[in-house]
């Protein structure tokens, strides 16, 4: 069974694709899937999760193309998520309604990676879906959720006045007093943290999700690129490690 599920979010993944590829662009889910680089139809036997990416070796069948990486990752990544929800809730509703929470969590961080924004309805499910999943009663849940986002929008304030008044002023750089510390989605997400892991859990969630970001960045810097960094994925990440390993309850 735990094979199963790992098939089945492999299955969901391929689909995740789809929504990462086509929501920014406002384009319809339904038609099947095309190439990305000829938009030929791809054969059902060359659209098998996974398996089709490490069989073509990361190009296209009909124009032999090389295929974004992400493809494999958001696959690998949803089927990784789902066996490890379904090991720990089995076949139940806590593991559909996991499982919509996490898919979402996955196409927001891709989807921030590339354009640097994401949609905002996809915020409002997260949000939302995240009241169905937290083991907290929903006033707790909700004063959670305000405490971490009214902390953080006081913190984005502050950094952002010393970016644009005080950093541009010392480096002479116009560019950034147009620059804010976190985007808009940011917010929306470490609330939907708040509510599923608590207060404290969601504090150690962004300890480990700011030091994955301080890495990307050092790397960025060692290769001389100046790339604004989204936070989501990293968010994400740190949301990862305390949800299934629960680090707070090791550490306190």
């Amino acid at each position: 069974m735990g094979l199963f599920s790992f098939i089945i979010g492999a299955i969901f993944g391929s689909f995740l694709n789809v929504l990462i590829l086509r929501l920014p662009k406002n384009k319809s889910i339904l038609p099947r899937s095309k190439c990305p680089n000829c938009n030929e139809s791809i054969p059902w036997y060359n659209n098998i999760p996974i398996i089709s990416f490490l069989l073509l070796k990361g190009k296209s069948s009909c124009c032999n193309e090389k295929i974004s990486f992400q493809y494999f990752i958001v696959e690998i990544l949803s089927a990784l998520i789902t066996f490890a929800l379904f090991t720990k809730f089995g076949f139940s509703l806590e593991l559909l309604l996991s499982s919509i929470f996490f898919y979402t969590l996955i196409v927001l961080s891709f989807i921030d990676l590339k354009y640097k924004a994401v949609p905002d309805y996809l915020l409002l499910l997260i949000f939302v879906f995240a009241f169905f999943i937290s083991k907290q009663n929903f006033i707790e849940a909700l004063k959670a959720a305000c405490i971490l986002a009214g902390a953080f929008v006081l913190l984005n304030f502050l950094v952002t006045f010393y970016i644009q008044n005080i950093k541009a002023r010392i480096f002479k750089d116009e560019s950034l007093k147009t620059q804010e510390a976190l985007g808009e989605g940011d917010i929306p997400v470490i609330a939907s943290f708040a509510i599923v892991l608590g207060t404290l859990g969601s504090f150690v969630a962004i300890f480990f999700a700011s030091i994955f970001a301080i890495i990307a960045s050092l790397y960025y810097k060692y290769k001389n690129k100046e790339i604004e960094i989204p936070f989501i994925p990293f968010l994400s990440l740190g949301f990862l490690f305390e949800y299934f390993f629960e680090i707070t309850k090791v550490i306190f």
